[in-house]
């Protein structure tokens, strides 16, 4: 059998038995590839002349073997639009697969999981206009293979931005530009060894990746201070969350944050501050990052996942100057990258003031958000008590007396998708019943409704649920 390639339009790589006779052996190998799903619904095959050049055959061949699979439903022709591959009826299954998905579609209902921003807020019109501008201007050289640590101008558009919006004391040598927060938590526990502290309750994903690549883990108590730290006992690193702990929403105390720093330095030990939802503060200015205040003993980790939108799959590091040389030797072996045009799409839009004026649109509907959940809550479950609704995108709304389990699943059942407060310790029996609520997760449109289903079920109303309070 010889495997041969149509080169003109699509390439078409056909495996023709010639024994049987050229135009025998053509029609089998299109009728393969059909079958086969290598050519696909709509597909355009090249001219009967073009590929009878290609192959060595007569164009006659190639006419008669088009007009036979045209016969036999493969192809399609149409003047002026040429030879196609001819839509084909879906297999029935007998096998029901179900769609493996961190974050499955969910038609009809509502989706209140914490973590996630409104992502119709994206600012489509911003990016767009500097993406053009971005290849537009930039030069030939940015396509090639660029620093692993992140290119020069988004690592200098960021040390800019964190400084005068967070307070952070770093520079662009000292920035790393990470695939998202997990590749960046990944390559610090890479760099680092040793025992790494997390606080619980947290996402339990990133103590058990800390696990998996050998490092001993602990988990530490909060309470309404933040981090409870004279837990903390020969950890060689803590992932704290003091701007907005995820998921009970409390912010480290000043007093905690002196003592964290403090045991750091006695113990010569990292902090790996997580700035969980840092640029959403609603009751006052933003709580400025801890890495402020002592720069050579904490990790800086950022994101654009609740600022801009979480697939965009951009965070960075600002590492003390000592941290960098092992952090960069981490990078050699890895593929995480971002890729260099979003880069300096967000670049260019840090040093245009575009982000700026996008987090301040964000806060107005969020505060908005906000205050309505409060009204919600007070009004329809007073024995309730929400929490952690001074900053950040979520709240956990406290249940005294209710099943968790059934709770859920009641939710579930009325199209309400949010998580339970035990899912994230260690021991559900130390969690409050309740459950964290997302609320810059539903669409604009949706958001009043979702609220409405939510608390109608919490109260135990199994009617059409009435509106919420506005």
């Amino acid at each position: 059998m010889a495997e041969e390639w149509a080169r003109n339009g699509l390439d078409l790589h056909l495996g023709i038995d010639r024994v049987r006779g050229l135009r025998a052996g053509l029609e089998d190998a299109l009728r393969t590839a059909v079958r086969d799903g290598r050519l696909a619904a709509g597909d355009r095959l090249p001219s009967s002349r073009a590929l009878a050049q290609e192959l060595g055959v007569a164009r006659g061949t190639v006419t008669q073997v088009y007009e036979q699979l045209t016969a036999e439903g493969y192809l399609t022709s149409r003047a002026r639009s040429g030879v196609r591959i001819a839509p084909r009826p879906r297999p029935e299954s007998t096998v029901s697969v179900p769609a493996v998905s961190p974050c499955p579609p969910l038609p009809g209902g509502f989706d209140l999981r914490p973590g996630f921003p409104d992502l119709s807020m994206f600012p489509r019109r911003e990016w767009l206009a500097a993406t053009r501008h971005v290849l537009r201007t930039m030069p030939s050289t940015a396509f090639g293979y660029g620093d692993p640590a992140g290119d020069p101008a988004l690592r200098s558009a960021l040390a800019g931005y964190l400084g005068r919006s967070r307070g952070v004391l770093t520079g662009p040598d000292q920035i790393i530009v990470c695939a998202g927060y997990t590749h960046a938590l990944r390559i610090i526990c890479q760099a680092l060894g040793g025992t790494i502290g997390f606080e619980d309750p947290t996402r339990p994903d990133y103590p058990a990746m800390a696990e998996r690549l050998g490092l001993g883990v602990t988990r530490l108590p909060v309470d309404a201070d933040g981090l409870v730290v004279n837990a903390l006992a020969g950890e060689a690193a803590v992932v704290v969350t003091p701007a907005h702990q995820f998921p009970l929403g409390v912010t480290l105390s000043p007093q905690r944050r002196r003592d964290l720093l403090d045991w750091a330095r006695r113990t010569d030990a990292v902090i790996v501050e997580d700035d969980y939802d840092g640029e959403f503060r609603y009751d006052r200015q933003p709580v400025g990052a801890l890495q402020g205040l002592a720069p050579e003993r904490v990790i800086y980790a950022g994101t654009v996942s609740k600022t801009v939108a979480p697939g965009l799959r951009i965070a960075w590091l600002a590492v003390p100057v000592g941290l960098v040389p092992a952090l960069r030797a981490v990078l050699r072996f890895d593929e995480a990258y971002v890729n260099v045009i979003d880069q300096l799409v967000l670049a260019h839009l840090i040093g245009r003031g575009d982000l700026d004026r996008h987090l301040r649109r964000c806060r107005v509907r969020y505060r908005q958000r906000r205050d309505l959940l409060g009204r919600a809550v007070a009004a329809r479950l007073p024995a309730a008590r929400l929490s952690g609704i001074s900053a950040g995108l979520h709240a956990t709304l406290s249940l005294p007396g209710c099943s968790e389990p059934e709770l859920l699943g009641r939710l579930a059942a009325r199209g309400v998708v949010t998580e339970g407060i035990g899912s994230f310790y260690r021991d559900a029996r130390d969690a409050p019943p309740g459950v964290v609520i997302g609320y810059a997760t539903p669409p604009q449109h949706a958001y009043a409704r979702a609220i409405d289903a939510l608390l109608a079920v919490c109260a135990g109303d199994d009617g059409v649920a009435g509106a919420v309070p506005g």
